[in-house]
């Protein structure tokens, strides 16, 4: 249901065509793809993660210093997100807690550049995450760069086709830690780690780790199937605004992670998470039939995400 891409032959140019029809099919089938031979080495993935934990570990008020809510740059405690409330399904918060960092370099308008570029803040009690977060971002943009090219070729499209519009594109990343149940108790009636959700925005570069507790995906058959994994690949979806702008050729995929499971109360998870989108005031237009199933009315980009996140937001 989720294949595995091997991306080897479109860095080495040896079958473009190939990775480009295979990835196609996977965005129409399932919205999900695994991709290995990013090239995006596997230390800095450890590294990264390693770091993250140091960080939630800490004490609560230690991790206060840095508390924002969704949007904001640093520590997302428990109880701020819903994913659920996205679709309109009212549930519990998310049994999570996050650190966001993201896109800096402003436009130099500030009612923009305080909401979408506002400066990334790091915890001096690990100091080392700081500069492994931000090769970690460098990474993670160029390689989304690279599926937005992959996807133009998809489509037998300019190869800029979505590029483009990512001069200086807005983008999140987010380090999910997923506690166990020992630490945050019998999840209730309808809670997850993430509410059942589609993402908001271009492509999704998702570094998981593999769990009782872990990643789900709906179907086009109306069921919840677990993903599968390899711990060297990145899990790839599409989001809401790219469904969009392909006119619905392909899937923005429902997806969640399960609460922390009773045969597990020790399992606790790290994701690494990169939610690519596009310049803030870029113009979405739809590729409409025969390319796409449907065309919808064009949107600004940011005006589209901001609606979105701001639905998420407890309180």
């Amino acid at each position: 249901m989720v294949p595995l891409v091997d991306l080897a032959p479109w860095f080495s140019g040896t079958d473009r065509a190939g990775v480009a029809r295979r990835v196609d099919a996977a965005l129409r089938d399932s919205g999900f793809l695994l991709i290995t031979g990013h090239g995006v080495p596997d230390e800095l993935r450890a590294k990264t993660r390693a770091l993250s934990r140091a960080f939630f570990a800490l004490p609560e008020e230690t991790k206060a210093r840095y508390a924002v809510t969704v949007g904001g740059r640093g520590w997302l405690p428990p109880g701020v997100e819903a994913n659920g409330y996205a679709e309109g399904t009212e549930t519990p918060p998310d049994l999570k807690e996050s650190y966001s960092v993201g896109a800096e370099a402003g436009v130099g308008i500030p009612e923009i550049d305080e909401f979408w570029f506002q400066p990334n803040v790091f915890p001096a009690e690990v100091p080392e995450l700081a500069a492994a977060a931000r090769e970690y971002l460098a990474r993670m943009r160029s390689l989304s760069d690279e599926l937005l090219t992959i996807f133009a070729a998809a489509l037998d499209l300019d190869p800029a086709h979505f590029t483009r519009h990512t001069s200086r594109p807005t983008y999140t990343f987010n380090i999910n830690w997923y506690p166990p149940m020992t630490r945050v108790g019998e999840p209730a009636a309808g809670q997850f780690r993430i509410g059942p959700h589609t993402d908001f925005g271009t492509v999704t570069v998702l570094d998981r780790e593999a769990g009782l507790g872990g990643l789900q995906v709906y179907t086009g058959e109306g069921e919840w199937e677990d993903a599968p994994f390899d711990p060297a690949a990145f899990t790839i979806n599409i989001g809401d605004l790219m469904a969009r702008w392909t006119g619905d050729r392909w899937r923005s995929t429902r997806h969640r992670v399960l609460p922390p499971q009773a045969g597990a109360p020790e399992e606790d998870l790290v994701s690494l998470i990169f939610f690519y989108e596009t310049d803030h005031d870029a113009r979405i237009d739809s590729l409409g039939p025969p390319l796409g199933r449907t065309s919808y009315p064009p949107v600004i980009a940011s005006e589209y995400l901001r609606e979105k996140l701001d639905a998420i937001t407890v309180g």
